[in-house]
């Protein structure tokens, strides 16, 4: 048992690495980007400031790449870290990312906002739009690798005899067949006026099976190897990868699906 759990902790050592490249810091409390004069075409719609909001371990340096994309782009582009990493409560990291909304919002005379979520940020997101009233703020939702209907990864934990995910709450919620799960996806999958989208790619490690990725109920689900089949993305290389970036910048213009296989 003993090395079963030493097993589990260099584990999550190693994915928290691979998450980031610094030391973790908080997210600010007053949001404040690094905005670029708009350059591109997709500067136009820009009136809609994007929320990068991080995954599981994903300090906010890890996101500032494809944020430096945004901004490259025209877009008042912010990190949002989840509050202790992530490992709490989906529900109460969604709570204090309304407060984010709010914050942003205030900070930008916008009455909403674009969400680009990784991972256990999309669920965060997620619940925020479906159950705390979030669809009056959020123009657009575009998640990337988000197990949204669960992993066998969380699952896979507790197969292992290390217990119910080692403590971490996050990761019990996103057990495929969890309580939280099941009332996340209980109803309409994408309700109010906001246009989803939802990017995964079949060599997810976290992710499994890919096909959780997705949701119903009208959303755009995009499978990076439908149109890019010998594209190799990552769970982490989602929010680094050139492809994936063209699918989040036609997804923020409400233009059709038209990755770019060959962007760096």
């Amino acid at each position: 048992m003993l090395l079963r759990k030493t097993a589990l902790v260099l584990a999550l050592a190693t994915a928290a690495l691979l998450a980031s490249t610094a030391t973790a810091t908080a997210a600010p409390a007053d949001p404040a980007p690094a905005t670029a004069a708009p350059t591109t075409p997709f500067a136009a719609a820009a009136a809609n400031p994007v929320i990068v909001v991080g995954g599981l371990s994903g300090v906010a340096v890890a996101y500032e790449p494809i944020a430096a994309r945004l901004r490259a782009d025209g877009y008042r582009a912010f990190i949002y870290q989840l509050p202790g990493l992530g490992l709490g409560g989906i529900p109460t990291s969604a709570r204090a990312f309304a407060s984010y909304v709010d914050q942003v919002r205030a900070s930008t005379g916008a009455a909403t906002v674009d969400v680009v979520a990784h991972s256990e940020g999309g669920l965060v997101s997620r619940y925020y739009l479906k159950r705390l009233g979030g669809t009056a703020t959020v123009g657009r939702y575009v998640s990337l690798g988000t197990p949204q209907y669960g992993t066998y990864v969380a699952n896979i934990v507790a197969f292992l005899g290390l217990g119910s995910c080692a403590g971490v709450v996050a990761c019990q919620q996103m057990t495929i067949g969890s309580t939280f799960l099941a009332d996340l996806n209980a109803g309409d999958d994408t309700p109010g006026a906001v246009r989803y989208t939802t990017i995964r790619t079949l060599k997810d490690e976290l992710v499994r099976p890919t096909g959780n990725a997705a949701v119903n109920d009208g959303a755009t689900n995009v499978l990076i190897q439908a149109y890019c089949p010998l594209r190799v993305v990552g769970h982490l290389g989602l929010v680094l990868d050139g492809t994936a970036y063209t699918i989040v910048r036609g997804a923020l213009v409400d233009g059709p699906v038209r990755p770019n296989c060959l962007a760096l």
